[in-house]
């Protein structure tokens, strides 16, 4: 792999993702929340993946989809996470190596087993997450590649992978190298479940260390604590460079001072797994973001991106994204 510059690095969850079609009795059943993510243990993990109907695995992960997707537009990429020496492991590195991605952390020897999540999509297209974090929560900040990240425009950090002290250290580490080297830092809020638990925290990597922040309007709303979607915009904007904030078929808003750009969702002839959506907006518009677009074009990019991957099953685009963003500058 190539150790020149990338344009952005990832830092995230390394994860195998097992998708299955399922209807909202088995959800009910094992009490699972639809539409959630929930954290689970591994012997939880195997036993609810032995009741699941046929399931397709393929490398997952919020920030290394969003990496793999700008790569895949034709950007320069790395990512930072931790897979075990394991069967998962190696699909894991395999699958994002081969998309151009740089993936050099080392693997975990001796600890838990790869991360996977059990991806359950009912017919309205919802999906219903059950995460087992293994070997990823193990991030440390000797982890990191400084050189990668001092060099690379803009890092991304998960909101996903803040859950363990040496994680949550990683973070700032990585904040602190970037902001050295005057490049920018990037989050992903993930999950208003994420926020519900780390909402003090969260506050304060958004006011004080992060440039960039993409959030739906759930998570928007629950880091700030507030009723309406107008009032967290008053408050994202006074903390971030940009914010992103994405409100399903409404589209997007993306606020940076007093500049509001108002984005429309692109169509889509049938929403059918939205895991992946927001992962894929985000790939978008820092892909156009990184090439010094206007902001109403990186939100264009981010839309289009975001409706290639729910119109099918899986977080990974289907279609050539490069080739797609391109058709559709054209028109």
């Amino acid at each position: 792999m190539s150790k020149e510059p990338v344009e952005i690095v990832g830092i995230g969850n390394a994860i195998v993702d097992v998708l299955s079609r399922t209807e909202e009795e088995f959800l009910s059943l094992h009490q699972l929340t639809k539409g959630s993510m929930t954290l689970i243990e591994e012997e939880q993990a195997e036993s609810l993946y032995q009741k699941m109907g046929p399931g397709t695995a393929v490398s997952g992960g919020s920030a290394a989809n969003t990496i793999a997707a700008f790569a895949a537009m034709g950007g320069k990429a790395g990512f930072i996470g931790k897979v075990s020496n394991d069967q998962l492991g190696k699909v894991f590195r395999h699958d994002i190596c081969a998309t151009g991605v740089r993936f050099d952390t080392a693997t975990l020897e001796d600890g838990p087993s790869t991360a996977r999540c059990l991806i359950l999509i009912t017919p309205d297209a919802q999906r219903t997450m059950c995460t087992f974090l293994g070997a990823c929560v193990w991030l440390a900040p000797s982890d990191l590649d400084e050189e990668l990240i001092a060099n690379a425009g803009i890092t991304y950090l998960e909101g996903y992978l803040y859950d363990r002290p040496h994680a949550k250290q990683a973070f700032m580490r990585a904040c602190e190298i970037a902001h050295a080297a005057g490049k920018k830092v990037a989050l992903s809020l993930s999950d208003a479940f994420c926020v519900d638990r780390h909402r003090d925290e969260f506050l304060d990597l958004v006011q004080k260390h992060v440039d960039i922040l993409f959030a739906n309007e759930d998570e928007i709303k629950s880091l700030y604590q507030v009723k309406t979607f107008e009032e967290a915009v008053y408050h994202v904007r006074q903390h971030c460079h940009i914010a992103a904030l994405t409100r399903s078929e409404k589209g997007s808003v993306i606020v940076s001072g007093e500049e509001t750009v108002e984005v429309a969702a692109a169509p889509v002839a049938k929403v059918v797994d939205t895991t992946g959506a927001g992962d894929m907006y985000a790939a978008g518009f820092l892909f156009g973001l990184t090439r010094d677009m206007p902001l109403a074009e990186c939100g264009r990019l981010a839309s289009l991106a975001a409706a290639e991957v729910i119109a099918h099953v899986g977080a990974r685009p289907q279609t050539d994204l490069a080739a797609l963003l391109q058709l559709k500058k054209a028109v």
